[in-house]
């Protein structure tokens, strides 16, 4: 399409073009999901090879299957939890009426001190399955690269592939 402009360039100015753009995209498309997020929120993590190294993504989906946020951490604890938490109240705007996770022992503290104690927490595996599927297409695209080859930020390299998340871009900790 390029070539029939006039226009030549190699795979590296598009690598290069991808280092510059998508955090500002990421950015922008995190501003336009303020407000849009619903009252119940379904929270879980999953692990991924990012670089060689497993590190936990944290994801949050509300009823409608709109991503709410994302966190990539080193770490699955309650400092995570609660910067996950933090995080996405700062991206949507408001804090959830319900939010649904699957018994990490981190979640009831981190919910109670982030989000408060009128937030209802429930903690069941099988209510939370629609973000387990979701998991799926993360999992699908990182096997045959055997892990993500983006840095802490993989928005690049998994948002094509997330069903829900057409917004995902994950901020350094």
């Amino acid at each position: 399409m390029f070539l029939e402009r006039g226009f030549e360039f190699t795979h590296e100015a598009v690598r290069d073009w991808e280092a510059r753009f998508a955090p500002l995209i990421a950015d922008q498309l995190r501003a336009k999901r303020r407000g849009q997020a619903g009252r119940s929120w379904y929270v879980d993590e999953t692990y991924v090879n990012v670089k060689g190294k497993w590190c936990d993504l944290y994801r949050a989906i509300d009823r409608d299957g709109n991503l709410v946020d994302s966190l990539l951490s080193e770490k699955r604890d309650m400092e995570a939890a609660q910067r996950f938490f933090k995080q996405a109240v700062d991206v949507v705007g408001h804090a959830p009426e319900r939010v649904t996770t699957d018994g990490h022992d981190s979640y009831p503290r981190a919910i109670r001190e982030t989000l408060g104690s009128d937030v209802l927490h429930r903690t069941n595996r099988y209510l939370n399955n629609r973000l387990e599927q979701d998991h799926r297409d993360i999992k699908q695209r990182s096997y045959p690269m055997r892990g993500l080859k983006a840095s802490p930020q993989p928005h690049a390299s998994v948002e094509p592939s997330m069903k829900c998340a057409s917004s995902f871009g994950s901020r350094p900790p």
